[in-house]
């Protein structure tokens, strides 16, 4: 896929799930849990041990049904490194305006972490797809009103702290489509195998996401 629709793709399921486990075959279960749920982007953080193996087992076997990306990645080596395994977009807790412009020169979606006004404004201008606002509980939905009020052209994507029972609350408040970790893929549902559990979040959060949308 180009990445225009990449883009469209995740703007259109309003929802990333970020997944953290403790090896990379948990993860490839859980990027396919929430698949099934209904959430086709799935951001794998470098904190998984053998998250490129896991990026790159998903882009081959899962492509009809994940759209894989590479979270908490700081640098260009690890951006570039991630790419090659096979990652569609770029997700960073931080403003490294270097990894901007390496995810430009492979056209990858690049979605950089920024919090105040200038580092979002800078992030925007650099050339970041949706700027991932970290951590979001911190301001809540109201910051995302009033970064919107000066900066409306700016996707912005709320992670850390989203819920079931926020998310909506962000998606009103302007966010183009939510983030979630903990909150959607439970660490006891994964220790125990019950990957039908997370499937059934995945859905409860599309679900919250549409209904916002639509009011």
């Amino acid at each position: 896929m180009m990445k225009e629709e990449i883009l469209k793709e995740i703007l259109k399921v309003g929802v990333i799930a970020v997944v953290r486990a403790k090896s990379a075959d948990l993860a490839v279960k859980i990027a396919l849990a929430v698949a099934n749920g209904g959430i086709k982007p799935v951001e794998i953080t470098m904190t998984v041990p053998g998250a490129m193996e896991a990026i790159k087992e998903v882009s081959q076997k899962l492509v009809d049904k994940v759209i894989v990306g590479a979270g908490t990645v700081l640098d260009t080596e690890t951006a570039r490194m991630a790419i090659l395994a096979g990652a569609e977009f770029v997700v960073s807790p931080i403003l490294n305006l270097k990894v901007i412009e390496l995810c430009k020169r492979y056209s990858k979606v690049i979605i950089p972490g920024a919090y105040t006004p200038t580092e979002i404004l800078t992030a925007w201008e650099r050339g970041a797809d949706i700027v991932k606002v970290f951590p979001a509980t911190t301001g809540g939905p109201q910051y995302f009103r009033d970064i919107h009020g000066p900066l409306p052209q700016i996707r912005l994507l709320p992670t850390g702290g989203v819920t079931l029972e926020n998310a909506a609350d962000f998606i009103r408040a302007g966010a183009c489509a939510i983030a979630v970790g903990s909150n959607l893929v439970d660490k006891k549902a994964v220790a125990e195998g019950k990957f039908e559990i997370i499937t059934e979040e995945a859905i409860k959060f599309r679900e919250v996401v549409e209904k916002a949308r639509s009011t």
